[in-house]
């Protein structure tokens, strides 16, 4: 009668002990951060060619959107430092997602930029912030959910610099 409650203790943990082995297992697999997950949704690397006319000469700091999304809040304090800073070297543009009206307008507006294809890969990611080159389309860095101003200025003076 002893090893009844033995066995079933055993066999209660070996299930906990596979459950959280399996839980490890899928966290190692899917530990990339979230920039490296981005990076391999877009192998490419550009957005589907050069930008529109009106963006050109400077580089192009896409943000996108939505008034509900934590990230985007977090981040907002750095992007308002950033455009302060680089205020008439930087364009900026904000792809809010917020609502079905204004992800329509959104993605409107992307493609007068050039950048349908983009907001169409990543219309889902709100919180991320691309740096483009608007000559080539290439995209320079891509973040989500990154407060941290040097990840944006380090990319952009070097963008800047050439």
């Amino acid at each position: 009668m002893r090893k009844q409650p033995t066995l079933w203790f055993s066999l209660c943990l070996s299930g906990l002990v596979g459950a959280v082995s399996l839980v490890a297992a899928t966290l190692v697999k899917t530990s990339a951060t979230p920039v490296q997950v981005i990076a391999q949704a877009n192998k490419s690397g550009n957005v589907g060619g050069p930008l529109a006319k009106q963006l050109q000469g400077k580089p192009v700091v896409v943000d996108i959107y939505a008034s509900w999304c934590p990230a985007c809040k977090n981040i907002a304090p750095t992007l308002s430092q950033l455009k302060q800073q680089y205020d008439g070297r930087v364009q900026f543009v904000v792809l809010d997602v917020t609502d079905k009206s204004k992800a329509s307008q959104a993605e409107s507006r992307a493609r007068q930029l050039g950048l349908g294809q983009f907001f169409a890969a990543n219309k889902s990611q709100t919180g991320l912030v691309a740096i483009i080159d608007p000559a080539t389309g290439n995209i320079l860095a891509q973040h989500r959910n990154n407060a941290s101003k040097s990840a944006y200025t380090s990319i952009l003076n070097s963008a800047l610099s050439k």
